[in-house]
């Protein structure tokens, strides 16, 4: 199902995207761990999906999670870690109110 999530989430299929992804993530989640490495890159996945549907706000609760899980999983200078970071930091500016310190602290 990931692979059709992308699919939908590339064709600007947030509705489908999501209905796909989130039981994704929540069975890679339970399978392999919370803050395993392939359920973070579902959960960011995820926040992209709301982003694109407009849920500023969900998607970035999601990807400071994902973020700060992330730097302590993989490290604050691995890859991911970084495209995480880079993502939050190019989120609307009025929705990193107190989000700049993490995001310094990642980079």
């Amino acid at each position: 199902m990931g692979p059709l999530a992308s699919t939908y989430w590339s064709q600007g299929r947030w509705k489908e995207a999501e209905e796909l992804q989130v039981p994704v993530m929540e069975t890679t989640k339970r399978v392999l761990g919370e803050e395993h490495p392939d359920t973070l890159s579902r959960m960011a996945n995820l926040a992209f999906i709301w982003k694109g549907q407009g849920r500023s706000g969900d998607a970035l609760t999601l990807m400071q999670r994902c973020v700060i899980a992330r730097g302590r999983v993989l490290g604050s200078n691995h890859p991911d870690t970084v495209s995480s970071s880079t993502t939050l930091a190019g989120s609307d500016a009025h929705c990193l109110k107190g989000c700049d310190t993490l995001v310094d602290e990642t980079l």
